[in-house]
């Protein structure tokens, strides 16, 4: 149970490390922190989607700590739903409604087919 621990918690900062970064740049070069939200949001779904397809495809021994490192803790890290949900609201409460909905749209849509995408370049 400790090594799992550890594993989780390794990879879990060094995700939010990664989402920090992404982050920073997104607001420096787009004046606005939606983009590197959903920059990692859909590049954790593909991930995922990868993760997923690869262990029940290809590596099904992958060590649990290994797994649990990836999926629990970096891509958990990495994703925010908390975040994504709070970018949004601040939209709406801002009066851009419009930006808002196609953010939450995109997100979904997107992240969704990312996930897929990952599971599918698993099976290749």
């Amino acid at each position: 149970m400790l090594y799992k621990l550890i594993s989780v918690f390794i990879g879990g900062g060094l995700g939010t490390i990664l989402r920090f970064v992404v982050s920073e740049c997104s607001k420096k070069y787009f004046m606005t922190p939606i983009f590197g939200t959903f920059f990692v949001n859909i590049l954790g779904c593909f991930l995922l989607g990868l993760v997923f397809g690869l262990t029940l495809n290809k590596f099904q021994a992958m060590p649990e700590n290994l797994k649990l490192f990836i999926t629990v803790g970096f891509l958990g890290g990495l994703t925010t739903f908390s975040t994504f949900n709070f970018e949004a609201l601040e939209l709406l409460k801002a009066g851009r409604v419009g930006i808002s909905f196609a953010y939450i749209f995109l997100s979904c849509v997107f992240g969704l087919l990312f996930a897929y995408f990952g599971y599918l370049v698993a099976k290749v």
